[in-house]
C-alpha cells in the first residue's frame, strides 16, 4: 500500500498501467511501433497527458534497446538520419506544445491525421515518389513535433513508410532504432520543462519488468507474419487507435 501511495495510483489503476503496458510492448515488439500510441491514447482514461508522456518515453527507450539484436541488420540508416534531423526541429516545439494546449485538442489532431491516413493505405493509397530526403525531414519534424506533446511519433512515420511501400522488417527495424534517440531527445527537454519528477521515475520501475516480456512475444508474431498480413494489422491498429482517441476526446 505504501508503494501505491508513493505512485498516487489505486492498485486497480496499477493493475490496468501494468496491463497496457503489456499490450503496448506486444505492439511494439510486432510493428516497431505503436507503443506510444497504444498507451497514450489507453492510459488517458486514469491520468493526464502531462503524467503519461515521461513514463512512457523512458519505457520506448527501454524497449528499443530490448529490440536491438534482432534489428540491427535491419536498420535503414539512411532514413533514419533524415528523420531525425527532422524529429530534432519537432520536438522542441511539441514539448512547449505539451505545456499550453488543451489535451483534448492535441488527441483530437492525431486522431483524426491518423483515421485519415490509414483509410488511404487500405484503400491502397501509395506514393513511391515520396521516398526522397526532402520528404523525410518533413515527415521527421512533423513527428517530431507529435512525439513531443504526445509522445505518439510513430504514428506518421510509419504511414510515411507505408505510402513508400518500405518492406516490413525495414519499417519495424528503422522505426525502433529512430526511436532510441527521438525518446531519449524528447526525455530530456522533458525534464528541463520539469515534466520529468520522481513520480514518473517511480511509477516506471516496475513497468521495466514488463516491456521485455512483451517485446518478446511481439517478436515471436512478427516472425511468423507475411508481408501483406503485416501491413493489414498495422493499419487496422492505426483505425482502432484512432477511435480510441476520438472516444476520449468526446468523453
Amino acid at each position: 500500500m505504501e508503494f501505491l501511495e508513493i505512485i498516487n495510483l489505486s492498485f486497480f489503476e496499477f493493475l490496468f498501467f501494468c496491463g497496457i503496458i503489456l499490450f503496448a510492448s506486444i505492439v511494439r515488439g510486432f510493428s516497431g511501433f505503436g507503443f506510444s500510441a497504444s498507451s497514450v491514447s489507453l492510459l488517458a482514461f486514469i491520468l493526464p497527458a502531462k503524467q503519461i508522456v515521461p513514463i512512457i518515453l523512458l519505457l520506448e527507450i527501454i524497449a528499443s534497446f530490448f529490440m536491438i539484436p534482432s534489428i540491427w541488420k535491419k536498420i535503414n540508416w539512411k532514413f533514419v538520419f533524415y528523420l531525425l534531423l527532422g524529429v530534432i526541429l519537432g520536438t522542441p516545439i511539441g514539448i512547449n506544445l505539451l505545456s499550453i494546449l488543451d489535451s483534448k485538442f492535441t488527441h483530437l489532431i492525431i486522431a483524426s491525421t491518423v483515421l485519415i491516413f490509414a483509410i488511404l493505405l487500405l484503400k491502397g493509397y501509395k506514393n513511391t515518389k515520396l521516398n526522397h530526403n526532402v520528404s523525410k525531414f518533413f515527415v521527421g519534424s512533423v513527428a517530431g513535433t507529435v512525439n513531443g506533446f504526445g509522445t505518439l511519433a510513430g504514428l506518421p512515420i510509419a504511414l510515411y513508410f507505408l505510402i513508400i511501400s518500405a518492406e516490413p522488417a525495414v519499417i519495424r527495424a528503422s522505426l525502433a532504432a529512430l526511436f532510441f534517440f527521438t525518446d531519449f531527445y524528447a526525455l530530456i527537454l522533458a525534464y528541463f520543462k520539469d515534466i520529468l519528477n520522481l513520480t514518473v521515475i517511480y511509477r516506471t520501475l516496475p513497468l521495466i519488468l514488463v516491456v521485455p516480456i512483451g517485446v518478446a512475444l511481439g517478436t515471436k508474431l512478427f516472425t511468423d507474419s507475411s508481408k501483406e498480413s503485416y501491413k493489414k494489422y498495422v493499419l487496422y491498429f492505426l483505425i482502432i487507435i484512432s477511435i480510441f482517441g476520438f472516444i476520449k476526446v468526446f468523453s
